[in-house]
């Protein structure tokens, strides 16, 4: 049970992770409805994030290579420092401040208090409501190459909101760009390579913190592993697969339609969720 389990949490992994309705959140809610009737965790959560980050890594691998080796060449003074490459490689590494120290300081908050579901469910209502304002009033003609150091600041910021279940790392910074006028695609270009180095980062610091610092019943300010390293991998693997085929759909939509089905999902979810706990079938 344990495994299936584990691929049925893989496949919602690799399905929300990059449509703006908090993957972490989802993952909180399926796992008290599967056989164990627990939280996966933070832990889990964050090493099939991996997976899931691994399908950006191919998708969009020359992106990526461009960009690093511009930063590379700007830095050896080969190329200008303000090359839109070159500065794109410096806007993702102050993107990624935020989430990092924010990530650090509030770690025991991140896998114990802000995993109840009482947080899940507000923040699910709360930024749908910011993301359906930011797509209607957002104007929507800035692209990435007008992208500069103060929104890739505010970027950053938004992004580390995600270490709340129920914010939505693409979400919440796909919200901040529309708020600050760029394109859907744009935004979701970058929150996608802006995501790379902190969920990367986090997930293998978590699998280094499973095998060096494993989270047991006798441990304090942390949730026990529900799932061994077996049934870990195997969601990480599920999600990765996935998580390849969603990617190419969201971008594809996103150039077209608006985020209203995603904001109307997460403002029914949440509300679904409120009477779940208020009438005592889910405890948060």
């Amino acid at each position: 049970m344990d495994l299936l389990n584990a691929i049925i949490l893989g496949l919602v992994q690799g399905l929300t992770e990059f449509l703006p309705v908090s993957s972490s959140a989802h993952l909180r809610i399926v796992g008290e409805f599967l056989g164990t009737g627990e939280d996966p965790g933070a832990r889990f959560t964050a090493i099939t994030q991996i997976g899931t980050e691994l399908a950006v890594i191919i998708l969009f691998w020359n992106d990526i290579v461009r960009i690093i080796g511009a930063w590379f060449r700007s830095l050896r003074g080969t190329i200008p420092r303000n090359d839109p490459d070159a500065r794109m490689g410096w806007l993702i590494i102050l993107g990624s401040i935020p989430i990092v120290v924010l990530g650090l300081l509030f770690q025991d908050q991140i896998e114990t208090t802000f995993r109840s579901l009482w947080f899940t469910a507000s923040m699910l209502i709360g930024f749908g409501l910011l993301l359906g304002l930011a797509d209607w009033i957002g104007r929507k003609n800035l692209k990435l190459e007008n992208l500069g150091y103060r929104d890739g600041i505010i970027f950053g910021f938004a992004q580390a909101l995600a270490l709340i279940p129920g914010v939505s790392r693409s979400g919440g910074t796909i919200t901040a760009g529309l708020f600050l006028g760029y394109e859907r695609a744009a935004a979701a270009r970058y929150a996608f390579l802006l995501a790379i180095p902190a969920v990367l980062g986090s997930g293998f610091y978590q699998v280094y913190k499973s095998i060096a610092v494993p989270c047991t019943d006798g441990a304090t300010n942390c949730t026990p592993e529900v799932y061994g390293p077996l049934e870990t991998v195997v969601a990480t693997v599920v999600a990765f697969a996935v998580a390849l085929v969603v990617i190419k759909f969201f971008m594809s939509y996103i150039s077209k339609r608006s985020f209203l089905p995603f904001v109307i999902y997460r403002i029914v979810l949440g509300l679904v969720l409120f009477v779940l706990l208020g009438s005592g079938v889910l405890a948060a």
